[in-house]
């Protein structure tokens, strides 16, 4: 019994050697035709920039990621290590003189990638279609690069997906704390919206628009790298706990912003700083 591929190729040869003969240009059709379609992507489009800088949340997410795409998950600065924007080093490695985590990288990219793959573990045991991109080399200086995180990062926002980078806020009084910096690329996401009911919101303009929102990837602050959210990483027999709880909250306001759609608020206190706390 012929097995399905070779059938299929069976069958497709005597079609074609009943079928009338057709030109170069016409075989070259038949072919494309039989090409798997590309997804379609949403082209860039950046809102204008307030007159006076932003406070608190100033935007409404309301855009649903496309039905059957994944959600994809990013660590902040796995991309640029040993140059500018490498992330902060932390409380206890910048003022305390602790040695970092890890040879070669910032202790901000350390927990990033351990948080983001926390956060993907988490969501796929509670049945999210999650995945976490690595770019697997640490300094990659051209931004136009396939393999960066907002190369990676862009190309899966246009096709509709939602793509959140983990990131850890520099420590007092250098840092803000937590929050949702909302991607702008392609229209506020009802995925922030979720995740500023959860952890906070930046506006949308944050430092003029960052370079990830502008390519349509979420930054998402944990908060900021000192004090107990610290200790509680640093320490190894705090740390599975401490990760397990921010990734179960990651999830469960992912879950929430994918089962409330666009009838999901949060609700922000005013605020004179620059992130807003909500619920």
């Amino acid at each position: 019994m012929l097995n399905p591929m070779r059938r299929i190729a069976w069958l497709l040869g005597g079609a074609l050697l009943l079928a009338p003969p057709v030109s170069g240009a016409g075989l070259m059709e038949l072919l494309d035709s039989m090409k798997p379609a590309r997804p379609e992507r949403s082209r860039l489009q950046l809102p204008p920039l307030p007159l006076t800088p932003g406070r608190g949340k100033n935007w409404v997410g309301d855009r649903m990621p496309k039905q059957g795409s994944s959600i994809l998950v990013l660590a902040g600065h796995a991309d640029s290590q040993r140059m500018y924007g490498s992330g902060t080093p932390g409380w206890a490695v910048g003022v305390a003189g602790a040695a970092p985590m890890q040879s070669g990288m910032t202790d901000e990219l350390y927990w990033n990638l351990r948080t983001a793959r926390a956060v993907v573990a988490e969501g796929k045991k509670q049945g999210l279609n999650i995945s976490f991109y690595d770019p697997g080399v640490r300094t990659i200086r051209n931004v136009q690069d396939p393999r960066t995180n907002w190369s990676v990062g862009q190309q899966h926002a246009s096709e509709g997906g939602y793509v959140v980078e983990i990131h850890y806020d520099a420590y007092s009084p250098h840092g803000i704390g937590a929050g949702i910096i909302p991607a702008v690329a392609f229209g506020f996401s009802v995925m922030d919206e979720a995740l500023a009911k959860e952890f906070g919101a930046y506006p949308y303009d944050y430092r003029g628009m960052l370079g990830a929102p502008r390519r349509g990837v979420s930054m998402l602050e944990i908060g900021m790298l000192e004090g107990a959210l610290e200790r509680g990483l640093r320490d190894p027999r705090q740390r599975k706990q401490t990760l397990d709880r921010i990734a179960k909250r990651v999830v469960f306001a992912l879950r929430e912003g994918l089962e409330q759609g666009t009838s999901l608020r949060a609700i922000c206190r005013p605020t004179t700083g620059i992130a807003a706390y909500c619920r």
